[in-house]
């Protein structure tokens, strides 16, 4: 039981670690392109037709958007904050799954010439704004580039005006930083006529992220930083593998703990059986029947636990999956406590009891299925 319990406990903790990464991933994919391309040096870069009409060709990538993005100061409703301004163009919504992540209003930046924007829900709170508001503008706020400076503040700074579309929740990180608007409104705001800030990619399905990622990185040199979806996130992603690393650690070491019982139990067998052993031992039978019998003791005991932990954590792992009993509040981005199930994981499992316990059952057999142990005093 103490091994069933403590491999039923690694099957759904492992599975859950699991689930939680698969959100986080998939929140980054509303947002985030399969692959990211940005200059090697300064903010912006120039793409002309022919390397836009390249990486579109490149085998494997299916949509490629332009993106503008900088900061800036927005205002509204005599309140003020400073964030990222990224305008993107009419592909974006087909690189990214941006629109999965609007809770209000819709995705919306440009009708004839009135621009909008979409807000994270974070910056929307701290401006109070109110997307059902079609008059009031938002006022946004970019130094100009390149020109004299003029004793006038207001002269000094592009100003354009958009009303809000929508809002969109993905976590902190961007609620609170980005809006995002049309690439043309950017370009105006932040003096840029044909530069941009990136390229991003979406690829086509089956497509080898990591032979796309190099293709392109090959075709455009060392003049930019091809990255993927994870490496834009690198920090977040190895800190969730760290600590599903130091979970699996940390329940192996329990796990050892549980095998202890496997230590206590044979030896305590042999003890019992230590007449019978002395018999087989008269019969003829050596040391290496002896201990393999009781090794194959040790052995029935670790599979029939781990087999009823396996089994035991599947079964909540589906009944979470299917009724979903361990749910959140509102708040929360997920209403359940997401569960995915890898196969990797079985197997690390199944391999980590089997290594201890063939350890476990083997220093008691050793020890205690020797001649001097056998022939002593009884």
């Amino acid at each position: 039981m103490a091994i069933a319990l403590t491999t039923a406990a690694l099957v759904i903790i492992l599975s859950a670690m699991n689930g939680l990464t698969g959100v986080v991933a998939d929140l980054y994919n509303a947002i985030e392109p399969d692959i990211k391309v940005m200059p090697a040096k300064g903010k912006f870069f120039v793409a002309d037709a022919d390397l836009m009409q390249k990486m579109k060709s490149t085998q494997g990538v299916a949509q490629v958007a332009q993106c503008l993005s900088d900061n800036a100061l927005i205002k509204g409703n005599d309140k003020q904050a400073i964030v990222t301004v990224k305008g993107v163009d009419e592909n974006f919504i087909t690189v990214t799954r941006f629109d999965s992540v609007i809770k209000e209003g819709s995705y919306l930046l440009k009708s004839k010439d009135t621009y909008f924007a979409i807000f994270g829900r974070g910056v929307a709170n701290q401006l109070d704004i109110n997307v059902n508001n079609l008059i009031e503008q938002i006022s946004i706020y970019s130094p100009k580039r390149g020109g004299a400076e003029s004793l006038n503040p207001d002269d000094n700074f592009n100003q354009k005006f958009v009303f809000p579309s929508g809002t969109f929740s993905l976590n902190d990180d961007f609620d609170f930083k980005y809006i995002i608007t049309d690439i043309d409104l950017a370009r105006q705001l932040f003096d840029c006529k044909q530069e941009i800030s990136s390229i991003e990619l979406s690829l086509k399905e089956g497509a080898d992220a990591a032979s796309v990622q190099d293709e392109i990185t090959e075709l455009l040199g060392n003049d930019f930083i091809v990255k993927n979806r994870y490496q834009l996130n690198d920090v977040l992603f190895k800190t969730l593998e760290t600590e599903k690393l130091w979970t699996f650690i940390i329940l192996a070491f329990i796990l050892i703990i549980a095998t202890f019982n496997i230590i206590g139990a044979l030896t305590m067998l042999i003890i019992e059986k230590k007449k019978d052993i002395k018999t087989l031992y008269y019969l003829g039978a050596n040391n290496k029947l002896i201990r393999n019998i009781f090794m194959g003791e040790g052995f029935l005991i670790t599979v029939i636990g781990a087999s009823i932990g396996l089994v035991l954590g599947l079964m909540v792992c589906l009944l979470q999956i299917q009724f979903h009993f361990v749910t959140f509040d509102d708040q929360y981005v997920i209403p359940y406590y997401p569960i995915d199930m890898q196969l990797k994981d079985f197997v690390w499992i199944i391999g980590l009891i089997m290594l201890i316990g063939f350890f476990a059952a083997l220093y008691p057999v050793r020890v205690f299925t020797h001649n001097d142990f056998v022939h002593g005093n009884d």
